[in-house]
């Protein structure tokens, strides 16, 4: 049976070999980061490599670093990005962020870091991993957000809406505030799920605002739509 990838507007996503597969949250970065100036773009945990597939569709003069610890995610995301008209603005770097060094600064950093706290050693594996907080935590993520990140630079990130206050309290310690959150809702009635947040080194008053999916199931709201269109094939 062949292996059929994700498609999406301008290129492709195959996932076979990988434990996190395509999903909303990072198109929802994808789609919101902004890049305000200069053209260095480092992706951390790349995965897929959706992510910086979709910045270097958004920014076409920018070059994307895309980092991966995990070797069959990174070796997925080096196909992915190969196979895309967008590989020259791309290299990927099979590394921890702990391990990662740049002999430059980025103008954008972009994450859907891991979340999934792992209670139970016994059941582990490669899903997991990608989505607990022990290969990654929150506050190694924002101490090299810091260190990489240019002056004038901006940071964003989804995290769960429950965890919102903390990650905000550890990027303060780093010099790193909020100039923008966004609430994401599944639909009208549900709760909080996810925040969109960017972080900068100039603390300013935020703007926060919400942006629900579906008005009900398989149909889009018109922000979720304006935000995806240029990627999903459907929209």
């Amino acid at each position: 049976m062949s292996i059929k990838p994700f498609r999406f507007k301008q290129f492709e996503i195959y996932q076979d070999k990988t434990a996190m597969k395509v999903g909303t949250d990072g198109v929802l970065l994808g789609a919101w980061s902004n890049l305000q100036s200069g053209n260095k773009i480092l992706d951390i945990g790349t995965g897929t490599g959706l992510i910086a597939l979709m910045l270097a569709q958004r920014f076409p003069e920018s070059y994307i670093t895309a980092i991966e610890l995990d070797d069959d995610a990174f070796h997925q995301a080096i196909e992915n990005f190969t196979n895309s008209k967008f590989s020259n603005q791309i290299c990927g770097v099979n590394s921890s962020l702990q391990s990662f060094s740049s002999d430059q600064k980025f103008d954008l950093i972009v994450s859907n870091p891991p979340f999934f706290i792992l209670n139970d050693r016994v059941d582990f594996d490669a899903r997991k991993q990608a989505r607990q907080q022990e290969t990654l935590t929150f506050e190694d993520l924002l101490f090299h957000t810091a260190n990489l990140l240019t002056t004038q630079g901006t940071a964003c990130f989804i995290i769960p809406y429950d965890l919102e206050d903390n990650f905000i309290a550890l990027a303060a310690q780093h010099n790193l505030y909020p100039n923008e959150i966004v609430h994401v809702k599944g639909n009208i009635n549900s709760l909080i799920k996810r925040s969109l947040i960017n972080l900068s080194f100039t603390e300013k008053d935020k703007s926060i605002s919400e942006l629900i999916i579906e008005v009900e199931r398989h149909q889009y709201t018109n922000e979720y739509i304006n935000l995806t269109k240029d990627f999903y094939l459907k929209m």
